[in-house]
């Protein structure tokens, strides 16, 4: 089982990059108490998969050992899914299931935590749905697909939220669903608020129904209507209501990009605006 450091204070620095040298040199300078992974299919030919292997173990070592590995989102071009099915996208299926179970073993090899996807959306995901008999039939696949991953994962995996009807945070219905199945959660704030059509009484609502169950944040801003990446503080989401909603044991990064992956500054200003604001909370409740 999994051992996280304690966390001194609720708004930290948590960054993001890929295992590429350049990108995480530039976020590991800032010394940031959780580091996330990107990962690519690219990442699972044999001498990457090494480097993703090496590059885990220099940041556990030299920065933190709070260390998360997004599983890959798509393959070929296809959105990893839970909803794909081997007989109709076998390729991805394929990849779905191999690159599972390679991260499986090295986040328990590494000590680490597993970040994979209940869903993604838009068109693509909406047309998986449409491939199962009802929409509560294709909810029952990917609540067993995922209680599945989560036994084996054994306290390594997390479950990231999409803006699909298969699996989503804010619908009463699937927030229910999951709280019954006690899946351990990675909320993304801007899925939330997109998904909800930028309702922010709803977003709080299901921020608050699920906060027992959330084990690390994926901090982002939008205004609302699409999948925009905005700094925190450029959108719609009102984050004075959402800092004290936060749970306050899990940890977070900020997933806001910059024009080139090179650098972070986005992530850096994201951070600093939460932090402010934090820091004003506090001092006008002294």
């Amino acid at each position: 089982m999994l051992t996280l450091p304690k966390r001194p204070g609720l708004v930290q620095l948590g960054l993001k990059a890929s295992a590429e040298p350049a990108q995480l040199m530039d976020r590991l300078r800032y010394r940031p108490t959780t580091f996330e992974f990107f990962t690519s299919a690219a990442d699972f030919e044999p001498e990457a998969f090494n480097r993703l292997k090496t590059a885990i173990t220099f940041v556990k070592t030299a920065v933190t050992t709070d260390v998360i590995v997004h599983h890959p989102m798509s393959y070929q071009g296809v959105h990893l899914d839970q909803l794909l099915d081997p007989n109709r996208q076998p390729e991805a299926y394929q990849f779905l299931q191999q690159s599972t179970a390679q991260l499986l073993d090295l986040v328990t090899a590494t000590d680490c935590r597993l970040l994979v996807h209940g869903g993604y959306g838009g068109g693509e995901s909406s047309a998986l749905v449409q491939e199962y008999a009802s929409l509560a039939e294709a909810r029952d696949v990917v609540f067993a697909r995922l209680d599945n991953l989560v036994r084996q994962g054994n306290g390594h995996v997390m479950i990231e939220n999409g803006i699909t009807a298969s699996f989503m945070y804010g619908d009463p219905q699937l927030d229910e669903l999951i709280i019954q199945h006690q899946l351990p959660l990675v909320c993304d704030l801007s899925h939330v608020f997109i998904g909800l059509k930028g309702n922010m009484a709803l977003t709080m609502l299901s921020l608050k129904r699920l906060k027992p169950l959330i084990r690390h944040y994926h901090l982002v801003d939008s205004l609302g209507q699409k999948h925009d990446s905005l700094p925190l503080g450029a959108g719609l989401i009102d984050w004075q209501q959402v800092l004290p909603a936060l749970n306050s044991t899990a940890s977070m990064i900020y997933e806001v990009p910059d024009a080139t992956d090179a650098t972070c500054a986005n992530m850096l200003v994201s951070y600093h605006y939460l932090r402010n604001l934090e820091v004003k909370t506090l001092e006008s409740h002294a």
